[in-house]
């Protein structure tokens, strides 16, 4: 082999190798998590059937998911969860649209997740009918988190998003907790990438957002 043609083929292993590198990145660039899309992906565990997380939806105690009340958002639509209270099949987009919604996206093994979320239930509760509060688990282990909900006393709507399929839809950063104020048309009015520490705090972060009077 010629040295002209030794320096050919290095240059072309160079090449080659920037272009995975690149490849790599961008796909982690677009997706928040490096598993969202993946073939590894999923919802939940294998041993999180019905009848096996039937104790823990009974001790968790939770409301079921919001109905659909119209398209909702683009970005959402397509998107179908289960509603970890129920089991019931959830259209994402369906599920947020005709009121004010906040989309509160957590895990069950995250400490600041555990501390607001009581803050999020006595929000929901101050709020009323005005807004809807619905939580989001981004893990697969869905026996976890309803027992999490059970020990903390939350009481809320939860769609169990082991692929974190709308954190992916609404570009939210990988955080959590994270929450989504959405407008009653659906758009997305603003991305908190924060935790917050008491139903104040949430209030005056949200009800400018969507109009509410607190």
């Amino acid at each position: 082999m010629s040295t002209s043609t030794r320096w050919t083929v290095a240059v072309m292993v160079i090449v080659v190798a920037l272009g995975v590198a690149l490849w790599t990145q961008l796909g982690d660039e677009r997706s928040p998590t490096g598993s969202i899309g993946s073939a590894q992906a999923r919802d939940r565990r294998d041993a999180d059937t019905a009848e096996a997380l039937a104790g823990p939806r009974a001790r968790a105690d939770l409301p079921p998911c919001p109905a659909g009340t119209g398209p909702g958002p683009e970005q959402l639509r397509g998107i179908t969860l289960d509603c970890a209270g129920d089991g019931a099949s959830v259209d994402v987009a369906e599920a947020v649209a005709g009121r004010p919604t906040v989309l509160n996206l957590w895990a069950y093994w995250c400490g600041p997740c555990a501390q607001e979320l009581p803050a999020m239930a006595e929000y929901q509760r101050r709020a009323g009918s005005a807004v809807t509060v619905l939580t989001v688990h981004q893990d697969e282990n869905e026996e976890a988190a309803l027992l999490r909900l059970a020990d903390l006393g939350v009481r809320l709507p939860t769609l169990q998003d082991g692929r974190r399929l709308i954190a992916a839809a609404l570009r939210v950063p990988n955080v959590m907790p994270a929450t989504v104020v959405l407008r009653a048309d659906g758009s997305v009015a603003e991305v908190l990438p924060r935790s917050f520490a008491s139903a104040d705090e949430i209030a005056a972060a949200v009800d400018p957002k969507i109009g509410a009077s607190g």
